[in-house]
């Protein structure tokens, strides 16, 4: 199975420099690799002390970076290097100050796995939740670098637990340590006979943690809102759009909404604008307007939606109808209540606040209906809600703490 891995990775290889000539985003996954390695022997001399971090896009950038932080902080004499898969992540936060070298990851073939090891000589490598790549992984266990696999989540119909996956379960057994999120993670390694573990939890518990930390002060949400309650719904698809729009149009509630759409491109921001009959503004045309009029506000920019959380006495979270839930944690760490579409499933956090009703499914317009105005009916329910949600959150902090004791043992 480690010879066809290879002959597919290569194949793939290929294959995505003829798509790339049709795909956008397939371009810049192919040209953004082309120059890794040059970059990379611009930045590292053969002196550095060097921490390698790999991330497969922006959710797992912000999943590993309160360890970035604390690495950053602690290992002042390292260079952190943090290396991306995807193209989206990547494009984000190349130019983040919390690490010093931000690339792309070259695809897993053995000769780029040398050639990057060769160019990083890291002293430590972390990899983030799912990313395990056989090449890489062996390189680095040939050149005894300690290497750990962080914020992992293991689920039964993995590679590494089928009859066919041999070869997954030995590039697993070459990490030096996995830190998993929960006991059932621990229990599946313990089953395939790996046993340098610790249930550390999800570090995205301590990066959302520390959002509450941060100055979320926003003038125009403290004038759009003024003396109102205000649902906040987040990363909405027109599935989502749709049962909200509909409720928004028919209620004679005093809610103020702000909707931050997934897809904020302008022929969807402005379908969207002529769907909502009350008085409703985009982020992009409030200056000198007089917010507190208006019903509405969409936010059709990014990088505000934690803040805006911040002002939220009800939130909805996106995906839920559509290709899949977008961060909950979010708007939870808040303690305001969270309502999601019915597909929640394999998403950890809300799985766990489903079932301990700090988080609330619906399924429908009228389920929706139902549930936001006893929401804001009946007080008792509402406050229960909101304390599920900020003691879960409380509850499920300082993974990264326990991941920089252990790295203190190897640097």
């Amino acid at each position: 199975m480690y010879f066809i891995y290879n002959i597919i990775v290569l194949l793939a290889g290929l294959v995505l420099r003829v798509v790339a000539l049709f795909s956008a985003k397939i371009s810049l996954f192919v040209k953004g690799r082309k120059n890794v390695l040059s970059k990379l022997k611009k930045n590292i001399t053969p002196k550095d002390a060097v921490i390698w971090v790999h991330v497969a896009s922006l959710g797992e950038f912000e999943q590993g970076l309160p360890v970035i932080e604390k690495l950053k902080k602690h290992y002042t004499n390292y260079k952190i290097v943090v290396t991306f898969f995807s193209p989206s992540g990547y494009e984000v936060k190349k130019n983040t100050s919390v690490t010093d070298i931000v690339t792309y990851l070259p695809l897993d073939t053995i000769n780029n796995a040398k050639k990057f090891i060769d160019a990083v000589h890291p002293k430590l490598a972390i990899f983030v939740k799912y990313e395990v790549w056989p090449n890489y992984i062996n390189e680095l266990n040939k050149r005894k670098i300690p290497t750990l696999l962080i914020s992992a989540f293991f689920k039964k119909d993995q590679i590494y637990f089928k009859s066919y996956g041999k070869f997954m379960r030995k590039t697993l057994a070459k990490f030096t340590h996995v830190f998993v999120q929960n006991k059932d993670s621990e229990s599946l390694l313990h089953s395939i006979n790996y046993n340098s573990i610790t249930v550390s939890g999800d570090t995205r518990f301590d990066r959302v943690s520390e959002i509450l930390e941060r100055n979320n002060t926003l003038d125009f949400m403290t004038d759009f809102k003024a003396n109102n309650n205000c649902f906040i719904a987040g990363s909405t698809w027109p599935e989502d759009e749709k049962i909200l729009v509909e409720y928004i149009n028919n209620t004679s509630s005093t809610l103020k909404y702000v909707i931050a759409p997934h897809n904020n491109k302008e022929e969807h921001i402005n379908n969207l604008i002529k769907a909502i009959t009350k008085e409703v503004i985009c982020y992009s045309e409030i200056e000198n307007k007089a917010l507190n009029s208006y019903d509405v506000l969409i936010i059709d920019t990014i990088g505000l939606l934690t803040k805006i959380y911040s002002y939220a006495n009800i939130t909805y979270v996106g995906g839920g109808f559509a290709t899949g839930l977008h961060n909950t944690l979010e708007p939870a760490v808040f303690g305001v209540p969270v309502i999601i579409g019915p597909n929640y499933s394999g998403f950890k956090e809300a799985e766990e606040l489903v079932k301990l009703k700090g988080i609330l499914p619906i399924t429908n317009t009228t389920k929706f209906e139902i549930l936001l105005n006893k929401l804001l009916e009946d007080k008792e329910f509402y406050k229960k809600t909101c304390s599920i949600n900020k003691t879960y959150v409380t509850n499920n902090t300082g993974a990264s703490i326990q991941i920089l004791d252990y790295i203190r043992k190897l640097l």
